[in-house]
């Protein structure tokens, strides 16, 4: 047969956990029994699996794990997670799954506890196999009468179990009803003996040992078929069959030891050759029932172990079964490679035996044809074993050899673990956790990396090991004790790798053989792991073969000298030799190969580490080889040949037709890839070795023959680094896209895109591949090993290069793919390896630019502009290569479009300075007649984005565009005025395009919020007034002063709004008053907002124009200079009320009248401030004056207590206080000194008189300040000259104030002073009379009546004083006299 390897993929690395589903018991006084696992088994590990393959439901992997309480079914052909069930007891082996009228697939099985469960799980084609979180009824179960059972348990079909029992009998139990999904199976039990009653005495007379008759192996022929017979194999090595009727109708003693050849006719034998040694108690694989294809008769093979033999691990013997009789056939030991190994499991496909032996923890598969007599044995071949590829294990001294190269040791060790196939990730995680708990396990405090979750294994393994190792110090000198801590740190992880090989080891143990979908081949499932039997591939053979020092062909003479001497080198000089050759072939060749060799040669002293009988034995094989270059040519096509099936081209047909291969076949594929790549490897770097060893010799040697060498030898590095890459979650959804991964495939990528193994404690596994794994998915799979497996390397185009001075269409395709994926790393390392053609450089700038590099990138495609257009010089090859990593796989006819192409990816990664940069090289290339406007809207964009405004601004003006202008002009503006440029923005003239400008600006101003930055407003003012339009400047301030008013609706932002409304005011108020005098007004539309302005506005209504009555058009109104500062005065008026008295807010009293403020400040003695607004907006001050005098009297009459009260602070002020004089005198100056500024001719000094009614309403018994009266008496209009003036103020003095004054005092019953003012009246007049000028008929006019009512009053008084009666009497003589002179006056006027 040919030769086979195995390969294999954990498990835990493919199929995520899914919550199990949990399964109860009806016997209540079943136990609580705890699940037991041994440090080094963690619960995931299987104790049992076998394999069911229909093609309705493909191929099903049965386990049962966590020690026995748990059953797992994965499906080998869909993408259903696994389904599991916790069972309450442990289950009894073996669980079994059949098909049942292809409608429902029925999983048997019993638990020690005496309970048989059936799991049903309905079929329906198109569907899902099922689904695990599906809200059904998923068992039934039968309580066994006999209750605990320690047994096998044989499932026969769906309606028939057999169980066996303690000496050797048999419970059979059959369906006589199933149930449904409420009700329960009904069995019918029935029990049956090994043998009859008087047999049973014969036995006893001669009983052998203890336990000879328990079953240890049970058997029936496998499903479908109508053959009930059941085969039993005891500890005493009898073999039996029963049947369902007659019990056990046959038996068969088996010999301990293999017999003879010849026993064709041997015949059933009742007693054993050596009865006294049984077989271990533990159930085993040790029967298999089968129908070879010649023949309908069912056989038996039974296997008998003989672990004492140093010739075999046991042999093997064939039955034929004719009715209920046994008739052996042939007998056959087992190979001599099975010596003290352990069969696991065997079994028979076509006519071909399978078996699987458990070697020293590892497993081993033997195979050979079945002979059916003595004669045909010759004919069958013999065995062949197949067991695993050479891998390196991690063995101390293997961890020591990675430290030879320079790197740190945690470094090293953890790549090392990491790489994919080591170890598994329940591996890791069973590691790392029992690592973590053993350190918890020290006496505190704890290191913090123990104390931290983390988001996937890995990461936690690179911080928790090795954490509790600490740097110490020499206790004498202090200092750092390096060479210990690195010892230390050594031994941890030495420690936690040694962990880790256990927990592994363990989990490769084997445990069953089989076939699943005939496509696939045979199947062997360890504890861990799913392995499959493929051919091995010639790499793959040579390196087996040279590892275990077999004899070899003639024609491979050559490679048996290059692993000698590659094997007697030793690990230090293959290291330093590795390191040099990378280094080689990474760098770009300027000289001939053969000098290079021969450099390095000298460089690493090659020839001073090979001893001389070393040396002489090589080139003595060597010169008897002969032809060494043939020789090594010979030894390339082995490294980078294919089996003839990879060149088949398929058709389209069969493409199609082929279904999606399931995700642990690609991981085999990806498993078979990466053992053939590590195999090519050893042999092209043992031929490279050979290389330095004749490196004097080279320049005879054919150069392209020695570039070819290295060519090969950089494409299986390549690939060995990348097969070393596990793949973590780095692939991204819009990687896949990209890439162009078929449908089906899709959903598995997108699937396991973000799966990692996560690190908190008891969490949930999720599937972790390896990168050939990933790109295995991307290339496609075939089915069948080595077949698919070596599609995928020829596919990856590593191995077909000629020269290492070019860089073919796959090569490149091959990095951009890993770039694609997202595996940034790996993609650099390998591109490393490349020379730099224009698609490596091309690729190199993608890579990148993924990376954030944007500078780098920049650069490598600048450069690549010239390999674009009519005048490139590039090569047909480079041109191919080129066009495969570009969009559409089409290289591009212009640098126009090339530069278009890298400005789309750099605006793709957001780099915006690089997308300007190339979009401006692209409108310098830019053919005529294109249009180019979307260019030039992306450069000015980018640069106003950049913050390059100068720049944007050139951009701008310079692009030929009129309407681009227009439209970016608002979008350059608004970002500057964003981004607080507003100096920069004002040293821009935008010439021709100020007017968007305004609109740009003023549309922001009326819209934007006034109280957020940017300042619209205030920014369109800085422009008007840099342009000195003062009008516009001042308009705009005024709106927004009009815009914050209409937002004073929170009681909040009161003051906020109201001093930015007072800003606004007073700014534009500056610049209208810089306007003419003549001119200073705006114009502004009548908005709602005008009706619920504090002052009614004048119109425009003269010379309306007909534009007016137009549609859309607004009634306008004018705002003057005195208008602003109205409303300046009456806003600063009411925040300093509401500052005095924040209650306002919250009542709603923020639009008090101006009346009301004015009072108010004046209660609150604000005089100053209360004067000023009632001055600016026109308000009475008779009741602020009123209220002052009032202040100045109790100053008067009780200063200590005005004082007191905290309400002097109008006396406080610097002017006031400078004054001399107690408090009532400065409280008096302060009232006269604002009588004099407020009151006066144009108020009628109505304020003094309010002063004075106040005066003589709080005591009418003090005299009023004598300056008050003589303001009353001898106020004169100011505003007239000459003549008019003088006759105006007499006119004033004699028609109002001496009047007031009289009338005033009677009023307030003060009579001595009404009759002393008409005295003075009467006196004043009487000295008019005489002045020539004021002779006319109104100068002898007096207010008669008024007199009269004095007099009238002063005679009524009774208490009158003296000086009141002198004056009375003063006034009758003055009255006589005046009226003497009148009638003399007019007699002398007629």
């Amino acid at each position: 047969m040919e030769p086979s390897v195995l390969v294999a993929s954990h498990v835990s690395a493919l199929f995520p956990t899914s919550q199990p589903i949990a399964v109860y018991s009806t016997q209540k006084d079943i136990l609580n029994l705890s699940r037991r696992n041994e440090a080094s088994h963690p619960p995931e590990h299987a104790s049992y699996a076998s394999l069911f393959h229909t093609p309705l439901t493909g191929t099903i992997l049965l386990r049962v794990t966590n020690g026995g309480f748990m059953l797992e079914l994965l499906s080998l052909s869909s993408d259903v997670p696994p389904l599991r069930f916790d069972f309450p007891a442990p289950i009894l082996p073996h669980p079994s799954i059949m098909m049942w009228e292809s409608e429902e697939l029925h999983v048997l099985l019993a638990t020690r506890f005496g309970s048989l469960y059936r799991i049903v799980i309905p079929i329906r084609e198109g569907a899902p196999l099922w689904t695990p979180h599906a809200n059904r009824r998923w068992y039934r179960e039968y309580v066994l009468q006999a209750g605990w059972v320690e047994g096998l348990v044989q499932v026969q079909g769906t309606h028939c179990v057999v169980i066996s029992l303690p000496g050797g009998s048999l419970l059979r139990l059959e369906a006589d009803a199933l149930g449904s999904d409420t009700q329960d199976d009904v069995w019918r039990e029935s029990r049956s003996d090994a043998r009859s009653f008087l047999h049973s005495i014969a036995s006893l007379l001669h009983s052998g040992p203890p336990g000879g008759s328990d079953i240890i192996s049970i058997s029936t022929h496998p499903q479908p078929t109508d053959i009930g017979n059941v085969w039993t194999l005891s500890r005493d090595r009898h073999l039996r069959m029963w049947t369902a009727r007659g019990g056990c109708v046959a038996e068969y003693a088996l010999s301990s030891t293999a017999p003879g050849r010849s026993v064709a006719a041997r015949t059933s034998s009742p007693s054993p050759a050596n009865p006294s040694v049984l077989l271990p108690p533990e159930p085993q694989r040790l029967l298999c029932v089968f129908t070879p294809s010649h023949t309908d008769d069912p056989h038996v093979l039974a296997f008998i172990p003989t672990e004492g033999s140093l010739t075999s691990g046991g042999y093997f013997q064939l039955f034929v079964v004719n009715g209920d009789t046994l008739k052996t056939l042939t007998v056959f030991e087992a190979s001599e490679t099975s010596v003290h190994c352990h069969l696991q499991d065997f079994t028979v496909l076509d006519d071909i035996l399978y078996t699987l032996w458990d070697k020293q923890g590892q497993s081993m598969v033997e195979v050979r044809g079945l002979a059916w007599d003595a004669s045909e044995e010759e004919t069958t071949g013999g065995w062949s074993s197949a067991m695993y590829a050479q891998e390196a294990e991690l063995t101390p001294a293997y961890l020591d050899e990675l430290l030879l190269s320079p790197g740190s040791t945690a470094d090293k060790f953890f790549e090392a673990i990491m790489r994919p196939g080591i170890f598994s990730p329940l591996t890791l995680q069973t590691a790392i956790n029992q690592y973590t708990d053993a350190c918890r396990s020290l006496p505190p405090p704890h290191p913090p990396q123990l104390l931290v979750s983390y988001a996937t294994v890995g990461e936690q393994i690179a911080s928790v090991v090795g954490c509790t190792v600490q740097r110490t110090k020499d206790p004498k000198t202090g200092a750092p004790l390096d060479e210990n801590y690195w010892n230390a740190l050594k031994r941890d992880w030495e420690g936690f790798i040694a962990r880790c090989r256990e927990i592994e080891r363990n989990g490769r143990w084997p445990l069953a053989i089989g076939r699943g979908n005939p496509e696939d081949g045979v199947l062997v499932i360890e504890r861990e792991r799913i392995a499959s039997l493929a051919g091995e591939d010639l790499p793959l053979r040579l390196h087996r073969q040279l590892s275990s020092s077999e004899t070899m062909d003639a024609q491979f003479a050559l490679l048996e000298v290059l692993w000698t001497m590659r094997t007697r080198l030793g690990p230090r000089l293959l290291l330093t030799l590795e390191g040099g050759l990378i280094d080689v072939v990474q760098q770009e060749i300027a000289f001939p190969y053969a000098d290079i060799i021969q450099d390095q040669a000298r460089l690493s002293g090659f020839r001073d580490e090979i001893d001389e009988g070393l040396e002489s034995w090589i080139a003595g094989r060597l010169q008897g080889i002969g032809r060494i270059q043939e020789a090594a040519r010979f030894v390339l096509d082995i490294i980078g040949g294919f089996d003839k099936e990879v060149k088949r081209e398929e058709e389209d047909a069969e493409l199609l037709s082929r279904p999606i291969s399931p995700d642990w076949l690609k991981a085999l594929s990806a498993s078979y890839a990466s053992t053939s790549v590590h195999a090519r490897y050893d042999i092209s770097l043992a031929l490279v070795t050979l290389l330095f060893f004749l490196a004097d010799e080279l320049h005879q040697w054919d150069q392209g023959l020695l570039a070819e060498i290295f060519v090969v030898y950089r494409g299986i590095a390549m690939l060995r680094y990348v097969a070393r890459q596990p793949a973590g979650d780095s692939a991204t959804p819009s990687a896949q896209a990209q890439l162009g991964v078929s449908g089906g495939d899709d959903e598995v990528v997108a699937k396991l895109r973000n799966m990692h193994v996560s690190s908190s404690r008891g969490a949930k596994f999720h599937p972790s591949h390896s990168l050939f794994h990933r790109l295995v998915n991307l290339y496609g799979h075939s089915p069948g090993l080595p077949i698919s497996a070596h599609r995928f390397l020829d596919a990856t185009g590593l191995l077909q290069s000629l020269s290492p001075a070019h860089a073919t269409r796959l090569e490149v395709l091959f990095c951009e793919r890993l770039r694609l994926l997202g595996y940034r790393e790996v993609a650099r390392e390998v591109l490393a390896w490349l020379p730099r053609t224009p698609a490596v450089t091309y690729v190199l700038a993608r890579l990148w630019l993924d990376e954030g590099r944007y500078d780098d990138a920049a650069s490598a495609l600048e450069t690549l502009a010239g390999s674009f257009g009519p005048h490139s010089a590039l090569s047909l090859d480079d041109q191919e290569a080129l066009s495969v990593v570009l969009p559409g796989e089409k290289s591009f006819s212009t640098q126009f479009d090339f530069y278009l192409h890298v400005a789309d990816l750099f605006k793709a990664a957001l780099a915006t300075y690089h997308d300007v940069f190339f979009t401006q090289l692209a409108l310098s290339v830019a053919p005529p007649g294109i249009d180019t406007m979307a260019l030039w809207h992306s450069v000015i964009k980018g640069l106003t984005d950049l913050g390059q405004y100068e720049d944007a601004y050139t951009a701008l003006v310079s692009a030929p565009y009129e309407r681009l202008k227009r439209e970016c002009t608002s979008q350059l503006l608004y970002r500057m005025c964003e981004e607080n440029a507003v100096d920069r923005l004002m040293t821009l003239n935008f010439a021709g395009l100020a007017d968007e400008v305004e609109d740009a600006l003023a549309f922001k101003a009326r819209n934007a919020d006034p109280r957020i930055r940017p300042f619209y407003s205030r920014i369109l003012y800085t422009w008007y007034v840099s342009r000195s339009d003062y009008r516009n400047a001042a308009l705009t301030m005024y709106q927004r002063a009009r815009k914050l008013a209409s937002l004073m609706g929170d009681p909040a932002t009161f003051f906020e709004l109201a001093e930015l409304q007072l800003e606004a005011y007073v700014v534009a108020m500056n610049s209208l008053s810089l306007v003419d005098s003549k001119n200073q007004w705006v114009t502004l539309p009548i908005t709602v907002e005008t009706g619920h302005e504090p002052r009614k506005r004048r119109k425009l209504t003269k010379h309306i124009p007909e534009s007016k009555y137009a549609t859309g058009r607004r009634d306008a109104e004018m705002v003057e200079l005195k208008d602003m500062q109205y409303e300046y005065a009456l806003l600063s008026a009411r925040v300093e009320v509401v500052r005095r008295d924040p209650t306002l807010l919250s009542a709603g009293d923020l639009a008090l009248p101006p009346p009301s403020l004015v009072l108010r400040l004046a209660q609150w003695n604000r005089f100053n401030t209360a004067m000023t607004t009632a001055r600016s907006l026109d308000v009475d001050m008779s009741d602020l004056f009123s209220h002052l005098t009032n202040r100045c009297l109790r100053l008067s009459r009780n200063p200590d207590a005005v004082m007191s009260e905290d309400t002097s602070d109008w006396l406080l002020t610097d002017k006031v206080s400078s004054w001399p004089g107690t408090p009532a005198e400065k409280g008096w100056r302060y009232l006269r000194q604002s009588l004099e500024r407020h009151d006066g001719p144009q108020t009628d000094y109505r304020y003094s008189k309010v002063v004075l009614e106040t005066i003589m309403a709080f005591d009418r018994t003090s005299p009023p300040p004598p300056w008050l009266i003589h303001t009353l008496e001898a106020s004169r209009f100011t505003r007239y000259s000459g003549r008019c003036r003088l006759k105006m103020s007499f006119w004033a003095q004699q028609e109002h104030h001496p009047e007031y004054l009289i009338r005033t005092c009677l009023r307030f019953e003060v009579l001595e002073s009404a009759l002393d003012h008409t005295l003075s009246m009467m006196r004043r007049s009487d000295a008019r009379l005489t002045d020539e000028l004021s002779k006319t008929a109104s100068a002898t006019w007096l207010p008669y009546t008024l007199i009269d009512q004095v007099l009238v009053a002063a005679d009524s008084q009774q208490d009158l004083s003296p000086r009141g009666r002198s004056l009375l009497g003063d006034l009758r003589t003055e009255i006589a006299n005046r009226m003497k002179r009148v009638q003399k006056f007019s007699q002398a006027a007629a």
